[in-house]
């Protein structure tokens, strides 16, 4: 897997959050698609670090967390 961090925020990019984050602060991320990439922040730190996967990880990352079981 590719990925990269960034020491400050991705310029340009719209950034989003879960449908199932509330608003209780609690952890969440954000994330912004690229075009050859897609980078994910902390939604409290969002001019932290941003981890940068490429598509198919994030495909992959994507795939697997929507076939888990909830509890």
């Amino acid at each position: 897997m590719n990925n990269a961090e960034s020491p400050t925020t991705a310029p340009g990019f719209t950034w989003f959050k879960s449908s199932y984050s509330g608003t209780e602060g609690g952890q969440c991320v954000e994330v912004a698609a690229g075009t050859a990439a897609v980078h994910v922040r902390d939604s409290k730190a969002t001019a932290g670090p941003v981890v940068t996967v490429s598509l198919d990880a994030w495909a992959g990352f994507v795939g697997l967390a929507s076939s888990e079981r909830r509890v």
